[in-house]
């Protein structure tokens, strides 16, 4: 069994121990290499037929060709796709121009715990990866949230040698992170190997690629001339610059992403 096996076999296992304890689970797909992943993975967890929703919060922003990429995705591999806005928000003019801050906490946030207090979630899976950011490398595999989707992050149960706490209160809201462990190169090796379909916007073009996909106004490609899986793998191997460097929301005021995640943000 090789590296890729033992991520693999590690988030396959989450998947299904979390099916087993929790009720009315669903999962955020948001498009991007890691949420494409974490739904092969829990298609193989579930034999092809994931038995949860899925969740996409459209922010009115996205790239066009991230939502061409979803709906044909989500009619190849048969799965109950659940879109969701803050129409409140939206139709009341909210931009990044009223703050990123306030944009990202209005129409992803926001928009993500309206959906889930509708529908009555009360566990959701995200494939956030400790190394992608400074916040996220604060989370646990079974992170506990408030009733009202809040996350305390000075407050996390301990999960040593991997035994996960998946005892909560009644009111407890759950994230489920079965990528935590996984690298940014883990997940394009993964994707190789696997011939994962990804959305175009990843691969080069013009001398330009994504290395994270958000809203249009907020996300801007990187100088890269990697145009093939292979490539992002080798560029990847090499590049020093950060992974998010095309996400204007992680270029603002200190702890800015940490303040979004405690309010519930992906």
């Amino acid at each position: 069994m090789d590296h890729l096996d033992a991520l693999e076999n590690e988030s396959i296992y989450i998947f299904r121990e979390a099916h087993r304890k929790f009720k009315d689970l669903a999962m955020l797909w948001s498009i991007g290499k890691d949420s494409t992943t974490l739904l092969w993975l829990a298609r193989k967890a579930f034999f092809g037929k994931v038995p949860f929703p899925l969740v996409h919060i459209d922010t009115g922003f996205k790239h066009p060709m991230m939502i061409a990429y979803r709906d044909r995705m989500a009619k190849e591999w048969e799965v109950d796709l659940i879109v969701g806005q803050n129409e409140e928000a939206i139709c009341s003019g909210m931009t990044p121009e009223k703050g990123r801050f306030a944009c990202c906490n209005a129409l992803k946030t926001q928009g993500l715990q309206q959906l889930l207090d509708r529908r009555g979630f009360k566990g959701i899976f995200l494939g956030i990866r400790r190394d992608e950011e400074g916040s996220r490398a604060k989370e646990r595999i079974f992170s506990p949230r408030d009733k009202n989707f809040e996350w305390n992050y000075k407050d996390q149960p301990p999960e040593l040698w991997d035994q996960f706490n998946t005892s909560f209160g009644p009111d407890t809201h759950v994230r489920i992170h079965p990528l935590l462990s996984w690298t940014e190169l883990d997940i394009w090796e993964y994707i190789r190997r696997e011939e994962i379909p990804i959305c175009p916007l990843y691969l080069s073009k013009d001398g330009k690629r994504f290395r994270s996909l958000g809203c249009v106004p907020c996300n801007f490609p990187l100088d890269s001339g990697a145009s093939t899986v292979d490539e992002i793998i080798e560029e990847l191997k090499v590049t020093k610059t950060p992974e998010r460097a095309g996400r204007a929301q992680d270029h603002e005021a200190a702890y800015m992403m940490q303040k979004l995640r405690s309010l519930g943000y992906m």
